[in-house]
């Protein structure tokens, strides 16, 4: 992923968002590898959510109108599912803002590089509302609610930026030389 400004419309979650929330583990026999399939797992993301939450991606669709995901605490907690992240990436989200991340899910997103996972100053969940348009900036690390102009800091991602740009670790160990491109 090589954007690094953003503008999008919101999904806001609250906490302990977990990886069968994210993707029940019925559709864990799609492949990610088979276009079609990773597809197919796109259009399931978030759909082991409660009812009271609006629907993430519309009926008949395989991807979201929303390319960033705003949450509270301890996002993708539960197994340590690598579809977790990849569903989302799928479904064509970008950026998931959470207070804190499940420790799992963070390594997987990297590994994956399907999305940035990026952690709030604030918590953004009460602050930002579902369908509200925000502007992401990856290279102030700030998060801009268009409806109003407020600016909200995001914690750095460091080192781990650059892998996930380049699409995750095997992708960025090919692009540095640690292992050899693909022929």
């Amino acid at each position: 992923m090589n954007e690094r400004i953003v503008e999008s419309r919101v999904y806001v979650l609250e906490d302990n968002i977990d990886t069968d929330q994210i993707i029940p583990a019925c559709y864990l026999n799609l492949v990610p590898t088979i276009e079609a399939e990773y597809a197919k797992l796109g259009s399931y993301a978030l759909c082991g959510l409660p009812e009271t939450y609006p629907p993430f991606i519309a009926e008949n669709q395989t991807k979201t109108e929303y390319g960033i995901i705003v949450a509270g605490r301890n996002f993708g907690c539960g197994s340590s599912r690598e579809h977790a992240p990849i569903a989302l990436g799928a479904a064509g989200v970008l950026a998931v803002v959470a207070e804190s991340f499940a420790r799992i899910f963070f390594r997987n997103v990297i590994a994956t590089g399907e999305l940035f996972p990026i952690m709030s100053e604030k918590r953004l969940c009460d602050l930002l509302t579902t369908g509200e348009t925000v502007r992401l900036d990856l290279e102030r690390y700030e998060l801009t609610s268009l409806g109003d102009d407020t600016v909200f800091s995001l914690k750095n991602l460091g080192a781990a930026a650059p892998v996930i740009a380049a699409g995750g670790l095997f992708a960025y160990a090919r692009q540095t030389g640690m292992i050899p491109a693909h022929k």
